[in-house]
């Protein structure tokens, strides 16, 4: 699945499913995010020990962006949020193309389930 900001430009998304994948997330992670990832069914997150700024983006059920947060950086808690289905962290300046209200434009892989 990825993100579509324009015709051009995709940024891939990876889902972690598994609670040591949730736990780990992008912890003491260096290199340079140039991905992103979901969180599903998750109603809160933490930066703490992320070693790279993100823009955080959290949706309900149909993708529609309620909160949204550009440049966060490390040790900030974001307490649970009513209504929140899914959570993704994107590199910096992705969330700038996007407002709250907005449906996020999602897409599967040609060949994906």
């Amino acid at each position: 699945m990825y993100l579509k900001i324009s015709n051009k430009k995709k940024i891939d998304i990876i889902i972690l499913k598994s609670f040591w994948e949730k736990l780990k997330g992008l912890k003491f992670n260096f290199d340079k995010l140039n991905y992103g990832i979901k969180f599903p069914n998750k109603k809160l997150i933490s930066t703490v020990f992320l070693c790279q700024r993100v823009d955080i983006i959290m949706t309900d059920k149909n993708n529609k962006i309620l909160y949204l947060y550009s440049n966060v950086k490390s040790e900030k808690y974001f307490l649970p949020k009513f209504k929140v289905k899914d959570i993704y962290l994107f590199p910096l300046e992705t969330a700038k193309e996007f407002k709250v209200g907005d449906i996020l434009p999602i897409e599967k892989k040609k060949g994906s389930k």
